[in-house]
């Protein structure tokens, strides 16, 4: 890539704006799926923004800046990537219309452009510092009165049959969350199975985010994809699978309890180490204790010592990290147990939390604390291949099974899953609560002030709200844009009462700037509808939040769209720190140079600037 010089505002927006005319076809309750041909020609249709986003084959460093920060956030909290493009682009556009209107030309800057930039900077800077100090409380005051809270209860089966109040339970908020993932056709049955899978890894005395944490580290281990099924063939199993067929026969009886034990290394004891050396002869003539038949004899004993002593343990199901040995196999067989080998450090790193026992590298150490019990140990066949399956005595686990025609469908399906863990998880993290200093009403009592338009019109007074040390986690709001509203009217009342009170040292200007770039998401939503109002002023905000109650969009998590706020304050900020983009070549690069040079004589070296 060319030297770019000196950046100025335009070449950001211009990355930007690209990135924003990609997602906007995948946007709103109107948007589409975009689809995707592979180099191998596959084809898929998604409407993940993050998946889209990453499969753009991007060159501007600006943009792969944006992505690298979309994918971060996403893979935080599972969601947002679209709205954050949408968020970006509104705030970059607004900070470059009032960096042009408020700078000028002095003896610190060389140009209108240099001056520009430094306004822009300093906008983006105050913007962030008061999105870290003053962003949570507004949302705790003028956001979470109008939404209600999901219980733990919620993902229980009898929960999801019975009647809620206002309906607020999670099967609306992952019901909005696969729409926006997974098109309509199936977002009913994905929310329907994560509430079973949830609800089945529902541990005693644990706080519910230990259940959502557990499952969003081990979801790799947890879920097993099959081809060639339709989607609603998705299902749950009970035990856990691992993910390998068995390298010795499986046993015999799988029904009763067995005995097994977790290896992270090679059961046939090492016959040399690193640095050793093996004397096979002194002076002409064979050493008897040291010829390699006293090795090698060495070793089968120590393996049948091994293999006795595991019996003694009555162990009969040996799950390895490791490749084992022909001899290991053929000792393990005679012994009637049975090996699996080259389990994944996941699976490996579950079985031993699950069960409570630790793996163990040299068996010649095993103790019973190393042994753990299983309910069962049998092969279970998932489409074409052959895996294990297995349960323990103490915790009864269940293994996610995911179908779908394709592969590549199947992927889908299966990060759109593992991303609602991860909202859920963010979802349950604690959040402030709030409650006025004139009644001792919670939140819990404000459940259904989102479905009524006629509390919150023009006459409303912004009320005085003191923030309670309370943790309220699960806060949701009704979807649609309604976040955005509620939190753009506070923005004003809070930057109307700073202009007021101006010992509060706060740039009104800065607040009326978010809340403008906010309006710009439900402006996106709706669209498709002439009848929403596009302004901004506030006496509006009656009809906007009539029209966001047409349509049921579901709910949305109130955490998550914190910290969207968060991450695209500082994105902006980041990317308004550059001032130079200068190419350099990567070490493979240079590499790859070099070898295509290997005629010339002399070779620069490309690695160094």
């Amino acid at each position: 890539m060319p030297p770019l010089g000196h950046l100025h505002m335009e070449h950001v927006l211009q990355a930007v704006g690209v990135l924003e005319a990609v997602i906007l076809r995948s946007f709103g309750p109107e948007g589409g799926q975009v689809l995707f041909t592979r180099d191998t020609g596959q084809v898929l249709l998604s409407r993940s923004g993050t998946r889209i986003l990453t499969a753009l084959h991007l060159e501007h460093p600006f943009a792969r800046m944006v992505v690298e920060c979309v994918w971060k956030h996403s893979s935080a909290t599972g969601d947002g990537s679209k709205t954050f493009i949408l968020l970006l682009a509104s705030l970059l556009r607004l900070i470059h219309a009032a960096a042009s209107k408020g700078s000028n030309v002095s003896h610190s800057y060389s140009s209108t452009k240099a001056a520009e930039a430094a306004t822009a900077r300093h906008l983006a800077d105050k913007l962030l510092a008061f999105g870290l100090k003053e962003l949570d409380e507004l949302i705790a005051t003028g956001v979470v009165p109008y939404g209600g809270c999901i219980s733990w209860e919620d993902f229980t089966v009898e929960a999801q049959t019975s009647s809620l109040t206002n309906n607020l339970c999670v099967q609306k908020l992952l019901r909005s969350f696969f729409h926006t993932r997974c098109g309509y056709t199936h977002c009913d049955f994905s929310s329907h199975l994560t509430c079973e899978l949830l609800s089945h890894w529902n541990f005693k005395n644990q706080l519910p985010s230990f259940s959502l944490q557990l499952v969003s580290d081990y979801f790799p281990a947890l879920h097993t994809p099959v081809s060639g099924f339709p989607v609603r063939s998705s299902r749950l199993i009970e035990g856990q699978v691992i993910h390998r067929d068995f390298a010795t026969p499986p046993l015999k009886t799988d029904h009763q309890p067995v005995k097994a034990v977790v290896l992270t290394g090679s059961l046939q004891p090492t016959l040399l180490s690193t640095g050793d050396v093996l004397e096979l002869g002194y002076r002409g003539r064979m050493k008897e204790e040291r010829s390699i038949l006293h090795f090698s004899s060495w070793m089968e004993s120590s393996l049948q010592g091994v293999i006795a002593k595991l019996q003694t343990l009555g162990v009969c199901v040996l799950l390895s990290a490791v490749k084992q040995s022909a001899a290991v196999l053929a000792l393990a067989t005679q012994a009637e147990m049975c090996l699996v080998e080259c389990v994944s450090e996941d699976e490996l790193s579950l079985f031993s939390q699950l069960s409570g026992t630790t793996p163990i590298w040299d068996c010649s150490m095993i103790e019973s604390e190393h042994v753990a019990t299983l309910a069962f140990c049998r092969p279970i066949q998932l489409g074409a291949h052959r895996y294990k399956k297995h349960t323990s005595i103490t915790i009864k686990p269940c293994s996610l099974i995911i179908c779908a025609p394709g592969e590549g469908q199947i992927e889908q399906y299966a990060c759109a899953l593992q991303d609602a863990i991860r909202m859920l998880l963010r979802t349950w993290e604690p959040m402030l609560a709030a409650a006025t200093t004139t009644s001792k009403s919670t939140l819990q009592s404000h459940k259904g002030a989102s479905l009524h338009t006629d509390s919150l019109t023009e006459q409303t007074p912004y009320r005085s709200i003191a923030i309670q040390p309370i943790q309220k986690p699960g806060c949701v709001l009704s979807a649609g844009g309604l976040f955005e509203l509620l939190l753009h009217y506070a923005l004003l009342q809070h930057g109307h009462s700073c202009s007021v009170s101006p010992d509060l040292n706060i740039d009104a200007s800065v607040s009326q700037l978010l809340a403008n770039a906010l309006l710009s998401v439900p402006q996106k939503i709706y669209s498709h509808s002439p009848k929403f109002p596009n302004d901004s002023h506030p006496f509006s905000l009656g009809d906007k939040l009539s029209k966001v109650s047409e349509l049921d969009l579901g709910l949305e998590s109130v955490s998550c769209k914190y910290q969207l706020l968060l991450a695209v304050l500082q994105c902006v900020a980041s990317l308004l720190k550059v001032d130079a983009v200068l190419p350099t070549h990567t070490a493979l690069h240079t590499q790859s140079r070099r070898l295509a040079r290997t005629s010339w004589e002399d070779t620069e070296d490309e690695g160094e600037g």
